[in-house]
């Protein structure tokens, strides 16, 4: 329920959740967060010039202007944020799973962006576009950041927008507002169990994309080959195109590796293609797959759209190659942080160590406890050296998670400092070697407790080279 008669008089100059950002004739959302709770803002946005504020049901506020009151004020603020901004790309493709967002985002710009369309990207890299970046990112912003975005790429007359849709922007309602013309799935494996606490609660999140967000006459992508394809398949209220081994109308027939790359034999709405994708890893094949699920979901031609997948180039931070050593040893970096992507990441790469697989990593603090045994035990299994070491340790004493990472690979050598980690391993390899830092990818900082220190692993890798004559 709300006050229409105030509302109708008010003038809105903006919206926020941020009471930092509010300014003279904003909305304010006061949205109860798991840490603070927005009612004990309230006052600070109305002393900003907020003219009205939005609140659960039952708020009291005898000083603001317009109290805006309603049931789920998550989802409200992200309609009203909406309608705020209006203008968003002409289609929007988004993307959910536990991994491969990222790439999956990327390589559907590249595609359209090659067929002829003024095509972009949103999610945890930031925003890339013609003539307009954004480098930081997160998975699903804000609904008033993202909406701002969206109308900023419209406005830059972006025909087509393929964005990162996050377990946790489903479940805070972040994108409903968006038009979403396409929902594509990769896959579900464990992550995030320490906000959902179950895997049943995390898929449902994943669903409501396409129970609730997706279009009625909207596309939806589906990986035919993950555990999860059946209940996506039963929500899902329009059409579908599965991808995969076992898909229907993007099928993978083969695929055979080799260095730098894959070919990749497909059966795509009934013809045939061989095809070379100069990328490594099963998984970025998956990837490739989907991305041109979406292109093709949105009317590409089929030979031009399944041409184009041999030119993508990787995303920054996933198997990207940082360097070789001077005896031919390969280094790659990978933001593999679950269990299942740790795992996709080094059965990938060991086809091309003719000598030893070698992994460092770590497990982040504040985050799911559960998987770091779990990760170590992946580790130990399909690598020959393991050094387990620091990620972000956050909050929780770093000491400490690498004990539990190690419980499940007491074989692994510990290292807390991470840049001591990479140069170890660096050191140690030798010719036919592959070596995979895995955890951060992208990342720049550090998390420590409250401090965000400078560290990227990809600059650390390149400095042991330099410095011990690798």
């Amino acid at each position: 329920m709300f006050n229409a008669t105030a509302i109708k008089e008010t003038e809105i100059t903006g919206v926020s959740c941020d009471s930092r950002k509010v300014g003279p004739g904003f909305l304010f959302a006061a949205i109860p967060g798991a840490n603070e709770d927005g009612n004990a803002f309230i006052n600070d946005a109305i002393k900003k010039g907020a003219s009205a504020i939005l609140a659960q049901s039952g708020t009291v506020s005898e000083e603001a202007p317009a109290l805006v009151m309603s049931d789920n004020p998550r989802r409200s603020y992200a309609l009203m944020a909406s309608r705020f901004f209006a203008n968003q790309p002409a289609r929007i493709a988004a993307v959910t799973g536990t991994n491969g967002k990222t790439s999956v985002a990327s390589f559907a710009r590249q595609i359209w962006t090659r067929l002829g369309s003024k095509a972009a990207s949103m999610g945890t890299l930031g925003i890339t576009a013609p003539g307009f970046e954004i480098t930081d990112g997160l998975t699903t912003p804000d609904p008033s950041d993202l909406h701002q975005n969206l109308a900023e790429l419209s406005n830059r007359s972006v025909e087509k927008l393929a964005m990162e849709a996050s377990s946790h922007g489903l479940s805070q309602y972040r994108l409903d507002g968006v038009n979403v013309s396409i929902a594509a799935f990769t896959n579900l494996s464990r992550d995030h169990l320490d906000y959902h606490g179950s895997m049943g609660d995390y898929l449902d999140a994943k669903l409501r994309l396409f129970r609730e967000i997706l279009a009625v006459d909207g596309v939806a992508i589906l990986n035919a080959d993950d555990d999860s394809y059946s209940a996506l398949r039963a929500v899902t209220h329009c059409r579908t195109m599965s991808y995969g081994r076992k898909g229907e109308d993007i099928r993978l027939d083969l695929l055979e590796a080799f260095e730098g790359g894959q070919h990749l034999a497909l059966t795509v709405m009934d013809r045939s293609y061989n095809i070379t994708l100069p990328l490594s890893g099963a998984f970025q094949a998956e990837n490739a797959l989907c991305a041109l699920g979406i292109v093709l979901a949105d009317g590409a031609d089929v030979d031009e759209a399944v041409k184009a997948l041999e030119m993508l180039e990787g995303v920054p931070g996933r198997l990207q190659h940082v360097a070789n050593c001077a005896n031919g040893a390969a280094i790659y970096v990978d933001y593999a942080h679950t269990p299942d992507a740790l795992s996709n990441v080094l059965k990938a790469m060991r086809p091309h160590a003719t000598g030893n697989l070698n992994v460092v990593f770590g497990c982040g603090g504040d985050r799911d406890a559960g998987k770091r045994p779990e990760m170590g035990k992946i580790a130990c299994t399909l690598t020959d050296n393991v050094i387990v070491t620091d990620d972000n340790p956050r909050g929780e004493d770093a000491a400490e998670i690498r004990a539990q990472v190690l419980a499940g690979c007491p074989t692994a050598r510990e290292v807390g400092d991470r840049a001591t980690a990479i140069e170890q391993a660096v050191t140690d390899l030798r010719k036919g070697d592959v070596l995979i830092v895995a955890g951060k990818g992208h990342e720049t900082g550090q998390i420590i407790k409250d401090e965000i220190r400078h560290f990227d692993d990809a600059e650390e890798i390149l400095r042991a080279i330099r410095e011990t004559g690798s």
